[in-house]
C-alpha cells in the first residue's frame, strides 16, 4: 500500500536487445498484477495521455490506494550511448516511422492545430533557450579558482604513471586551446 508510482519508460531496447527477448509477458504493465497492484500502459508518445495517467496514478497513491504502474511505450531513437550503432540490430524504417510521433513534435503540432502555439512563439521560445543555454555554458566555462587537473589526483590512492601520462596530455590541451589552437 505505499503511495507510489512507479514509470517504466519502454523505448523497445535493452541497449541492442530488443524487449520481447527480455521477457515473455506482453507488456511490462501487466507485471504489476504480480505485485497486487494496478499497472497501465499508455502511449508514452502522447504528452497529454502520459499526464493524464500519471495524475490518476498520483490521486491513486494519494488517496491511500497503493502503487500504481506505469508503462509508457515510446522507441528509442538515438544511440544508446556514443559507443552504440543502432543501424547494427534495427532496421532505418522503423526508426523513421517513429519520428513521425516524436512527443515534442507531435504535442506541438496538436497546439498549433488547436491555436494554442505558433510558429513565432516557437521561434521565440528557440532564442530564449539558447541563450539561456549559451549564458550557462559561458559561465560554466569561465575561469575559476580551482586546479583543473584536480580530478587525476583522486583515480587512485597513489600516483599511476598511466593516469600521470593522461594529466599531462590533459594539460597540454587545455593549454592549447587557450592559446588559440
Amino acid at each position: 500500500k505505499a503511495p507510489v508510482v512507479f514509470v517504466c519508460q519502454n523505448n523497445g531496447w535493452a541497449i541492442s536487445t530488443p524487449r520481447h527477448q527480455q521477457t515473455s509477458s506482453e507488456t511490462i504493465a501487466q507485471k504489476a498484477i504480480a505485485y497486487g497492484f494496478p499497472g497501465i500502459q499508455v502511449d508514452g508518445n502522447d504528452v497529454l495521455a502520459t499526464y493524464k495517467a500519471t495524475q490518476d496514478a498520483l490521486a491513486r497513491a494519494r488517496a491511500g490506494e497503493g502503487p500504481t504502474l506505469i508503462e509508457a511505450v515510446t522507441y528509442r531513437l538515438m544511440m544508446h550511448t556514443t559507443a552504440d550503432d543502432p543501424r547494427k540490430y534495427r532496421a532505418e524504417q522503423e526508426t523513421e516511422a517513429w519520428w513521425k510521433v516524436e512527443p515534442l513534435i507531435r504535442l506541438r503540432r496538436y497546439m498549433e492545430r488547436k491555436g494554442h502555439w505558433s510558429e513565432e512563439q516557437q521561434e521565440a521560445l528557440e532564442e530564449e533557450i539558447k541563450a539561456e543555454v549559451d549564458a550557462v555554458v559561458r559561465e560554466f566555462e569561465s575561469p575559476r579558482d580551482h586546479k583543473p587537473d584536480a580530478p587525476f589526483d583522486h583515480v587512485f590512492g597513489t600516483r599511476h604513471e598511466v593516469i600521470e601520462e593522461q594529466r599531462r596530455s590533459f594539460l597540454e590541451n587545455l593549454n592549447r586551446e587557450a592559446a588559440g589552437g
